[in-house]
């Protein structure tokens, strides 16, 4: 029987970032559940992905991948209004702009959110397994 165990993984470099963004290559996310807060400068993405970081990929887990010390949020060919609407993760890309960083989660459809941020703070917590 092999041991359950849920993922965490915090990370505050361009690798971290990296490997955060392998494990959630092809995560599906609903729009609802997408959140910022602002005052906080907190950014957080509940998504269903499929454990990649174990032999058996078919397993799908719920997490939540939490961004500190947001500044600013763009988002680009994304309905808000349609909160139901699942977008899937492509891959997160870093680029360092004067003093700031851009993070962006790139989803198909050609649709985008850029983060700014003085310091990358990710966290990636797996919450549960989907049965």
């Amino acid at each position: 029987m092999s041991k359950k165990y849920l993922a965490k993984i915090i990370a505050n470099d361009k690798e971290g970032l990296q490997i955060i963004s392998a494990c959630m290559a092809g995560a599906k996310v609903k729009i609802k559940d997408i959140k910022y807060l602002k005052s906080n400068k907190i950014f957080l993405i509940s998504v269903e992905r499929n454990k990649l970081e174990t032999q058996n990929d078919k397993e799908k887990i719920n997490s939540i991948c939490k961004f500190d010390f947001v500044d600013k949020v763009k988002s680009k060919n994304i309905n808000q209004n349609n909160k139901e609407l699942v977008l899937e993760l492509i891959t997160i890309d870093l680029f360092k702009n004067n003093k700031n960083y851009e993070i962006n989660l790139i989803f198909d459809n050609n649709a985008y959110i850029a983060l700014t941020t003085e310091t990358i703070e990710v966290r990636l917590e797996d919450q549960n397994e989907i049965k």
